[in-house]
């Protein structure tokens, strides 16, 4: 791409708002020498004040800046793929690596539009985010020169804060509540401070999307999901967009507590880190889907598609949404889904969620040969093949039995 000077004398930063990204403004400006700083911040279902904040912040910090709404595109493009291959990383939904593909490929095209090939992010160089965020502009934009200051730089967070304080940088982040959260419609991670502490306990102070056990609806409700193709569609019979689909059901199963979960997760560099999620949507919907899938799908479909699953979410994960070989998979999980059609009965309780019927006109399910009241299967014509079950183990058995005499 042909530059001018002027837009050589700029850089676009992926812009959240959050203390990262934040002290990355004056560091483009003092220490990497660029003239304009253009701020990018990509809605994908943050808490609306979140997305205000970001762009007084800009103002403040004299960026020119975008805000993107996306979140119709992020759960319809990358969400739902996500529920067709039951999309979990050791445990529990991706949200924050789904989105970062979205989120480089919205700063490219305001980057393209405006004439930048310079971009600057605020991913640290222990995290995942780097590695998705830059491969998704590499993947837009080969041309692209990328900055990771937060990286590159070495910092700390406490050297974030205090860098920030004496800048004049607005951040809600202080030394003794250095929270790291990120979140979109699909989940919401809290990180940092204390809570990188494998045995400490983390207060109620940090979760927003659903009620403690103690505090959550006292009695139970039943939901029903339909899903189409291997995507809902509805809840409890009523449409909506896909986006405020997610929004409804995440504050139904907040509300019962559905969705907190707490482990130890590997990155991509290879260290544990303990996380923090609050998932309650994408918790309801991945485990209606998977009920659904064992309806319908024959016993090999669903051992094989269980694989294929593994590998499409270590790709998402890694953020390599554009690879070829998830395009493969994607294959087979959309060939699948075109009979993961009909409706999922849950009960939602102090924090669990249960399934409690389904229901679709593709079930490869007959109650006339299941019954044990039916005689229309004759298990007469089972003893030959129970008989002969396990031939192979028995013959090996009866060797080895003779080799020890």
């Amino acid at each position: 791409m042909s530059q001018t000077k002027a837009n050589q004398d700029a850089v676009l930063l992926v812009y959240s708002g959050g203390l990262d990204t934040s002290v990355c403004i004056p560091l483009m400006r003092e220490e990497y020498g660029y003239k304009k700083v253009i701020t990018v911040t990509v809605d994908v279902g943050q808490e609306h004040s979140d997305i205000a904040q970001a762009a007084e912040k800009a103002s403040f910090l004299k960026t020119e800046h975008y805000t993107v709404d996306a979140k119709e595109e992020f759960v319809e493009k990358y969400c739902w793929p996500s529920v067709k291959a039951n999309g979990d990383y050791q445990g529990y939904p991706m949200s924050t690596s789904i989105a970062r593909p979205l989120i480089a490929a919205k700063a490219v095209e305001v980057a393209k539009r405006l004439g930048v090939n310079a971009f600057a992010h605020g991913c640290t160089g222990k995290g995942n985010d780097q590695y998705r965020i830059e491969f998704g502009i590499r993947a837009q934009m080969p041309e692209a020169t990328i900055h990771a200051p937060v990286r590159e730089k070495n910092m700390t967070r406490t050297w974030e804060i205090e860098y920030a304080q004496k800048n004049n940088v607005p951040i809600q982040q202080s030394l003794e509540k250095i929270w790291s959260i990120d979140e979109n419609l699909w989940g919401r991670s809290i990180e940092g401070g204390r809570l990188e502490e494998p045995d400490f306990a983390p207060p109620e102070e940090i979760f927003q999307w659903t009620k403690s056990v103690e505090t959550s609806d006292v009695a139970a409700s039943i939901l029903k999901v339909e899903f189409k193709e291997g995507v809902p569609v509805s809840i409890n019979n009523e449409t909506a967009s896909p986006a405020q689909l997610v929004i409804k059901l995440n504050t139904l199963a907040g509300n019962h507590g559905v969705g907190r979960i707490d482990i130890m997760e590997d990155r991509m560099m290879g260290l544990k880190v303990r996380e923090n999620y609050e998932c309650p949507a994408s918790t309801v919907i991945l485990k209606a889907h998977k009920a659904l899938e064992n309806l319908v799908l024959t016993r090999d479909e669903i051992r094989f598609k269980s694989l294929v699953d593994s590998e499409w979410s270590k790709l998402a994960y890694e953020g390599l949404w554009w690879d070829p070989f998830k395009t493969n998979l994607e294959a087979f999980i959309n060939s699948s889904q075109k009979r993961v059609t009909g409706f999922v009965s849950l009960k939602l309780y102090k924090g669990s969620v249960t399934v409690v019927g389904r229901n679709s006109p593709w079930a490869l399910y007959s109650e006339d040969l299941a019954s044990f009241d039916t005689t229309t299967f004759d298990q007469r014509e089972s003893t030959g093949s129970v008989k002969n079950f396990g031939l192979q183990a028995r013959m090996f058995a009866k060797l080895l039995e003779a080799s020890q005499k």
